[in-house]
């Protein structure tokens, strides 16, 4: 049973590695012997993930990248390649919203601008799975081998008020997934989806939780519409990502889409 989820032999690159949901996939996948490529834009938290992992007995190195810039993932791939092998687990965990892009309570839909609408489908779509999927899928296609994990969302299955372009972008994140693991299905590379409840992190944790720790108006309405009575642990999305990533473990496994949410997607109003 451990042999079947190890990862040993795996060179593992996670972006969004430096933000605290992408650090936690980080640490699961060095735990379970793959060695980690921390990829991000902040090489201070970048180090710092890496410098856990090493505390911790994993391998891991820091890779700079603009996941917004084909040039600089081009650039992330050919030097993690270079240090650590060809990249054979690519976890898409880069994205975010705009305020720009959200429909406050009262708010006019119709005068959103298109320019915060697009910002955050180049966040989620573009930057966030798209290009990373091209750029590091091209190698993992040529090898004939490889799982791809993108960070889909909630937002993925039921369009959650208020936040209107994020859920576009990832219920466009978790159709690209569906074509790019029909296309890649006899060529040896693996891609399915992960779709956290809520987990308090960067982009959402004002959204959930006052500076005391007790639930924002939001964030008491999420968890009263979460079976389980509470958010997630970034830590409680570990066994997916390494279930997922390991051949051995999840070899037939493709096109699917693996909801962490304490049951708040069973439950209908």
């Amino acid at each position: 049973m451990t042999d079947l989820f190890s990862l040993q032999g795996e060179v593992a690159a996670v972006l969004g590695g430096t933000g605290v949901l992408g650090g936690a996939m980080a640490d699961a996948l060095a735990a379970a012997g793959a060695i980690v490529a921390v990829v991000g834009r902040s090489e201070e938290r970048g180090m710092e993930r890496v410098r856990a992992i090493e505390k911790a007995g994993g391998k891991a190195i820091f890779q700079s990248a603009d996941a917004m810039s084909r040039e600089s993932l081009v650039a992330a791939r050919d030097a993690i390649t270079a240090k650590l092998g060809n990249v054979t687990v690519l976890i898409n965990g880069a994205g975010g919203n705009k305020p720009e892009a959200t429909v406050a309570p009262g708010g006019d839909f119709c005068k959103m601008g298109l320019e915060g609408w697009s910002a955050v489908f180049d966040l989620n779509l573009v930057g966030g799975t798209l290009l990373p999927c091209q750029i590091f899928g091209e190698k993992m296609v040529a090898a004939g081998r490889g799982s791809i994990i993108n960070i889909a969302s909630m937002a993925s299955i039921t369009p959650l008020s208020r936040v209107v372009a994020y859920s576009a972008s990832k219920a466009a994140v978790l159709n690209l997934t569906l074509w790019l693991a029909r296309e890649w299905a006899t060529k040896g590379v693996r891609v399915n989806a992960i779709s956290p409840g809520f987990f308090p992190a960067e982009q959402n944790r004002r959204m959930l939780l006052k500076d005391d720790g007790t639930y924002t108006e939001r964030g008491q309405a999420i968890v009263g519409h979460t079976p389980m009575g509470r958010f997630g642990s970034a830590e409680e999305l570990a066994g997916a990502v390494i279930w997922l990533a390991s051949q051995r473990a999840s070899g037939f496994v493709t096109g699917q889409n693996i909801v962490v949410d304490g049951g708040f997607s069973s439950v209908t109003i």
